[in-house]
């Protein structure tokens, strides 16, 4: 009995440590993706957004799946928050690590996310 007690305990630990830290808030992501990114990468994300028209590369196409899906969460979290030039790609997306806080960039995250889902 005390094994089996035992190894219920580890497991609860190991999934907890496996947990994600906060559920997303795709509502708030939604939100500022309208607000911020679909000037450039539109509304759908299609990469044709009224102020994307004017750089010199076209933004992102962040409702394409196959692009996307070659992208962990991890990288597009890097190029939100440092922006294209610190990560390998283009210059004219800009870092917005000082305007949102790490939880809102996940958000926005997620919220691209759902341009894939069927």
């Amino acid at each position: 009995m005390k094994r089996l007690i035992s190894i219920i305990g580890t497991g609860a630990i190991i999934a907890c440590a496996f947990a994600p830290v906060r559920a997303a808030n795709l509502t708030a992501g939604k939100q500022d993706y309208q607000t911020f990114c679909a000037s450039c990468h539109g509304s759908g994300g299609h990469g044709r957004g009224s102020a994307g028209a004017a750089l010199a590369i076209q933004p992102a196409h962040l409702s394409d799946c196959t692009m996307m899906a070659k992208m962990s969460d991890d990288t597009i979290f890097n190029v939100i928050k440092k922006g294209g030039g610190a990560t390998g790609r283009s210059k004219e997306m800009p870092a917005w690590g000082s305007a949102f806080k790490d939880g809102e960039i996940h958000d926005l995250v997620a919220f691209l996310r759902t341009f894939c889902e069927k």
